[in-house]
């Protein structure tokens, strides 16, 4: 290498070595993002916080939110910011976030006064799982749907329910418990009657036990004893047979699988 190619790359590498450290000068120079809430009070913050939550700004309230608990953590407003900040999280459709703010809230103040609403803020977000209220008239097959939301949910009701019994949250959370068990029986007949069709007699019988043993008196025991008969009829266990048909028959007399079987479909007031 020459001395004058040598030259030229010495040249290269200060001009190099001058430009960074000019464009790092210049973006030094280049105003920071203003926190204008930095000097705003704990009641500011929440009023904001709270205009934001009214309009449906859910982003602008958890931000707000955030900023409150982190500076006046001590604060009169604070726990109340971690129970709203939950629902902020909930209508912004981020229920992995509202799940944690609930549970973050519930360990750190499982005596506060307000403890119910947020086992019924947790209850109402796994509700909306996969098995929701609608969740039966799609066209997806059931027994792809997997009820881990639904199971969580009733739980969490039911704990609400043991815990709180005169909340004023109580008397919906029941009936959502009730719509929830006749869910979860209404999803293993399903699969139970999946497995039939399909000449998996063993694992029929198996789910329609599970059902009849797990969820008894919801609507879908009827199906769970019927599918149980035939089951063990095609097992060839025919003493087990003749007791699922005399339970049929003593709980439903009228039972129109016995006289339509599985062709006619479940309607769907006997689902829920």
């Amino acid at each position: 290498m020459d001395s004058l190619t040598r030259s030229r790359r010495a040249w290269l590498c200060r001009a190099v070595l001058v430009l960074v450290a000019v464009l790092t000068a210049a973006c030094s120079l280049l105003p920071e993002e203003i926190d204008t809430t930095a000097n705003w009070s704990a009641n500011r913050l929440y009023a904001e916080a709270k205009s934001a939550m009214d309009d449906g700004n859910w982003e602008e309230a958890i931000k707000f939110y955030q900023r409150l608990e982190s500076r006046y953590p001590y604060g009169r407003f604070a726990q109340q910011a971690q129970m709203e900040v939950a629902y902020a999280h909930w209508k912004n459709a981020d229920s992995d976030a509202a799940l944690a703010a609930c549970d973050r809230f519930i360990k750190l103040h499982p005596n506060h006064p307000g403890v119910d609403y947020l086992y019924y803020l947790k209850g109402l977000i796994t509700f909306n799982g996969d098995l929701g209220f609608m969740g039966y008239f799609n066209t997806q097959d059931q027994t792809e749907r997997d009820p881990k939301s639904t199971r969580e949910s009733f739980e969490t009701f039911r704990e609400l329910v043991r815990r709180f019994p005169d909340s004023k949250y109580t008397p919906d959370a029941l009936q959502r418990m009730s719509y929830l068990v006749n869910a979860l029986s209404a999803h293993e007949v399903h699969v139970a009657r999946y497995y039939y069709r399909r000449g998996a007699y063993l694992a029929a019988a198996n789910r329609s036990q599970y059902a009849i043993q797990h969820y008894p008196g919801t609507p879908a025991q009827e199906e769970a004893l019927y599918l149980l008969m035939l089951s063990y009829e095609k097992l060839g266990m025919a003493d087990l047979r003749a007791d699922a048909e005399r339970v049929l028959r003593l709980n439903y007399p009228d039972s129109h699988f016995l006289a339509d079987g599985l062709d006619r479909k479940t309607p769907w007031w006997r689902v829920f």
